[in-house]
Formats: structure tokens, C-alpha cells, sequence
């Protein structure tokens, strides 16, 4: 398994070049002058003389390859540069921000599987009868509005009018109620569906008929054998909407001014924050490749069929 993980890692390193490559081109031929913009944010008036002096300083002044080779071999070290409107280090900004956006991401994946799970099931086990119906009528439902919209009634309806949970910020425990519901819904609503898709093609492969020939319960058929086949397709959706969460869920954030790295992300953007932008993609970048290898690895230890096939 170690050689399986080395393996993985190894085709990770050309994928983080590139993109580190791409983000660092796409920001170095953004318009605006890098050293004129940190001085703006710092609130000093940018002279011709000081804005060359900073630039001296910054690097600015070398060829291309030069100055991202010197961010690379930083950003390796830890050091993605200083942010230009908070004069302080990317990294430290990102630190800072990521356990609300952990927080958040955790309670939406663990209430996402609560409602998924038994709902999937349920809607397969009662396929094409009212109950699945009704299943299906509302995860479609849930689907077709946006995570964004789905926060601003519930703001509206619970935080406005009915006033029993915050607005925003996150200086409460309820605080977290809004914007992981807004965003639940849309997870649980998908989820429904491809378990129960899943759930389906699993129940009509031959070894659930001739179980259920053999007599043995559908719901011993179901926990021990449907459900444990069908993980591989809802552990790959977990993971890519983990990674997703993470990354931060930039606009919900934004409309609860949840302190998590993807309202950081909408603020370096407006503010032309290039290195705090670069961070933020990096960021973004690392934990999908992270989050795709545990998925990989997740796959070799719950299927035997992958173990076999490394082996020969």
C-alpha cells in the first residue's frame, strides 16, 4: 500500500507545477502594478520613485521565469509572500480562516449523509411508488436552487421575520445553522439521487437475486451487500464536495460573512490581492489532490478486485 501512496504523490508533483505555473502567469499578466497596488492598500500615496524602489524590492524588476522560480522555491518554504491589503503573510491569512471553514464543511458533510443516506435507500427500496415520488419531487426541487438563494430565504425567514437565529458572523453556535443548511440542501438533494441510482444497480446484479433466492432478508441484503458496493460512487461525491467546502463555499460565505477562507478569497479578488489570490488557488489545488488520493486509497482498501490488480 506504501508503494501504491508513493505512486500517487509522485503524479501529483507535475500537476501542482502547472498549475502553479498557470496561476502565477495569470496574475503576473493581470493589469495594475503589483507594487503600486500594496502601496495604495497601505494607504500611502504611490510616487514614481517609491513605486520603483518597492518593485527593486519585490523582485519585479527580473525577467518572468526569475520571479516565479524565487515564489516557488518561497511558496515550498511556506512563504507565499505578504497580502497587499492586510500587510501580513498569505499562509498566516489562510491559517487563520480555515478552522471556520472546517466547521462548516464538517457539519454540511455529516448532515448531508444523515438526510442522504436513508433517503436514497428508502426512495430505491420504494422505486416508482408514491413515497419515491416524493422523494425524488423534493431532491429535485432542492437541485434546482442555488446554494445562494436557498441562504437568503432562510435569512430572510428565520433570521428577519422569525428572529430566532443569527444574520451573520459565526460569534454564536446557531450561527452555523443557516449557512450549512443553505448549503445541505443542495448537497442532500444531489446525494438522493445517486444513492439511489447506486442502490438500484447494485439490487439488480445477480448475487443480490440469488440471495434473496437463498432467503436471506432484504434488509441484511441491503446493509451488508447493496450499501457496501454502492460506497465506491458515494465516496467519490463526498470527497469532491469536501474538497469543494473546503476550497470554501465562496458565495454562501460572502452572504453570511462566515470568516472562512472563500469570503478570504472574495476579498483578495475585489482588492486585486495577487498574493493572496496565488494562496488561495494553491490552497484550492493541494487539498483537491489530497482529497482525490484519500479517495484512491479509500478505494484500495474497500475493494480487493484494485489490491489484486496492483499485484500482477
Amino acid at each position: 500500500m506504501l508503494k501504491y501512496i508513493i505512486k500517487r504523490l509522485l503524479y501529483v508533483i507535475p500537476v501542482l507545477l502547472g498549475i502553479t505555473f498557470l496561476t502565477f502567469m495569470l496574475t503576473y499578466l493581470s493589469p495594475g502594478d503589483p507594487a503600486e497596488l500594496m502601496l495604495s492598500a497601505t494607504g500611502v500615496t504611490p510616487s514614481p520613485e517609491l513605486i520603483q524602489k518597492v518593485r527593486e524590492g519585490m523582485g519585479l524588476n527580473k525577467p518572468f521565469i526569475a520571479q516565479y522560480i524565487h515564489w516557488l522555491t518561497g511558496m515550498i518554504s511556506g512563504d507565499f509572500g505578504s497580502s497587499y491589503k492586510y500587510n501580513k503573510p498569505v499562509l498566516d491569512l489562510i491559517l487563520l480562516t480555515l478552522p471556520a471553514t472546517f466547521k462548516l464543511a464538517g457539519v454540511t458533510i455529516l448532515m448531508t449523509i444523515i438526510i442522504a443516506l436513508p433517503l436514497g435507500i428508502v426512495s430505491a427500496l420504494y422505486k416508482n411508488k408514491l413515497l419515491d415520488n416524493i422523494i425524488r419531487g423534493i431532491s429535485f426541487l432542492g437541485i434546482s436552487l442555488p446554494a445562494p438563494w436557498i441562504g437568503l430565504i432562510l435569512m430572510y425567514i428565520f433570521a428577519l421575520k422569525l428572529k430566532v437565529l443569527p444574520v451573520m458572523g459565526n460569534s454564536q453556535w446557531t450561527s452555523i445553522i443557516l449557512p450549512s443548511a443553505a448549503m445541505t440542501t443542495l448537497l442532500a438533494s444531489r446525494y438522493t439521487r445517486q444513492i439511489r441510482t447506486a442502490i438500484l444497480e447494485e439490487i439488480s446484479q445477480e448475487y443480490v437475486i440469488g440471495a434473496m433466492a437463498r432467503g436471506i432478508k432484504g434488509r441484511a441484503i441491503i446493509l451488508k451487500h447493496v450499501l457496501r458496493s454502492s460506497l465506491f460512487s458515494i465516496i467519490t461525491l463526498l470527497g469532491v464536495s469536501f474538497g469543494v467546502l473546503l476550497g470554501g463555499a465562496v458565495i454562501v460565505e460572502t452572504i453570511f460573512s462566515w470568516p472562512g477562507v472563500g469570503k478570504l478569497a472574495i476579498e483578495a479578488i475585489f482588492n486585486r490581492d495577487y498574493p493572496l489570490i496565488q494562496g488561495y488557488v494553491v490552497w484550492m489545488t493541494v487539498i483537491y489532490m489530497l482529497i482525490n488520493m484519500l479517495v484512491d486509497i479509500s478505494y484500495y482498501i474497500l475493494d480487493p478486485r484494485i489490491r489484486l490488480e496492483k499485484r500482477f
